[in-house]
């Protein structure tokens, strides 16, 4: 493909992903105006925020910014050697509208929330991704919560084809993901939560032997120190099962299996601002059984740290600070890979 036709497809692309968040963004926004949000008989509320991020690998962010014990630390990556795109300014707005609903089984919220990331100059690379959620109380000790999360048509990065260094091709995927989790409070200062998740991922044409299914199952142990303090660890066991399995002349089986391990501290460093503290540590096992395959006997080591500060600066306003470093390496590429993500936020609470 020419160079002008393909600049001008990313653009168009990014053009499409840039309307579409803002449809979400819009209609979410115009259910949450005042007069929507403060009619306190029908339980509504809104909250709304924007984060200005500086990534150094615009391929890693997105990544990077979803690696948590409730995010999709999994997400697909372009190999080590295929990233290091570069530096950006990314712009990440959201929106959550969420309705509450009392009955005689306890209360229920419902929930819709959408995230965009808007790279200024990179907007090929801009998404966004769509929570729907419902959480039930059955007692105040004993809650469920249901997720639905896509991420369409999302860009990784050009790759090569067919072990082409000429044929480049952009790689993209959709995800879809459903989650259950139960928690439940045993004691003033243990909360034990149980997760499960399982989803599909698409790619487009080129890459149709990457299409996965998963699932994932794992306990998240909560110590409430106090009211002022807790502490959080989590493990999940996530199997993942590629297309390419079944096609074993292509070379190209991205099955694994992946262990998530986190610890996270949340604190009140005063009365009006609240710290974050996580570490994850990350291990893909690649199950490629053909020895032509890149990732027979693979695996990829992750190691990635955050911390986040929020000063509550009136009754609805918060801001925000937060800073976060990712480390990656793969056996068989013998390269390390870096990402850290800088950037300062306000939240709004309608």
């Amino acid at each position: 493909m020419p160079l002008f036709l393909l600049t001008q497809s990313r653009r168009k692309n990014g053009s499409l992903v840039l309307k579409s968040l803002a449809t979400c963004l819009i209609m979410l926004l115009s259910a949450a105006s005042p007069g929507f949000a403060a009619a306190p008989k029908k339980g509504w509320s809104a909250t709304g925020g924007a984060s200005f991020y500086y990534t150094d690998d615009v391929a890693l962010f997105s990544a990077t910014r979803r690696s948590s014990l409730d995010g999709d630390p999994s997400q697909p990556v372009l190999d080590v050697s295929r990233t290091g795109i570069g530096k950006d300014m990314v712009f990440e707005p959201y929106v959550r509208l969420s309705k509450l609903i009392p009955s005689s089984f306890g209360e229920t919220e419902l929930s819709a929330r959408v995230r965009g990331f808007v790279y200024g100059a990179n907007p090929e690379f801009s998404q966004a991704g769509i929570y729907l959620e419902a959480i039930h109380g059955f007692t105040p000790r004993t809650v469920l919560r249901l997720r639905y999360f896509t991420a369409p048509d999302q860009l990784l990065g050009q790759t090569t084809f067919h072990e082409s260094e000429e044929n480049l091709q952009d790689m993209r995927v959709t995800s879809h993901l459903g989650t259950v989790r139960l928690d439940h409070r045993l004691s003033e200062h243990w909360e034990i939560q149980l997760l499960g998740r399982a989803g599909i991922r698409n790619f487009n044409d080129p890459f149709v032997q990457r299409d996965t299914l998963l699932w994932r199952v794992g306990p998240h142990l909560v110590y409430h120190m106090n009211h002022h303090a807790r502490v959080i660890l989590g493990y999940h066991y996530e199997r993942g099962l590629a297309e390419g399995r079944h096609e074993a002349e292509l070379h190209d089986d991205a099955s694994y299996v992946h262990h998530f391990a986190s610890i996270g501290v949340e604190m009140d460093l005063m009365e009006h601002l609240e710290l974050e503290l996580d570490f994850h540590y990350e291990r893909n096992n690649f199950t490629a059984g053909n020895p032509e395959d890149e990732r027979f006997n693979g695996h990829e080591n992750i190691f990635l740290g955050s911390g986040r500060l929020s000063y509550q600066l009136t009754d609805h306003t918060a801001l925000t600070f937060m800073v976060q470093r990712s480390n990656r390496k793969q056996n068989f590429h013998q390269t390390h890979d870096h990402n850290t993500n800088v950037s300062v936020g306000a939240v709004y609470r309608f």
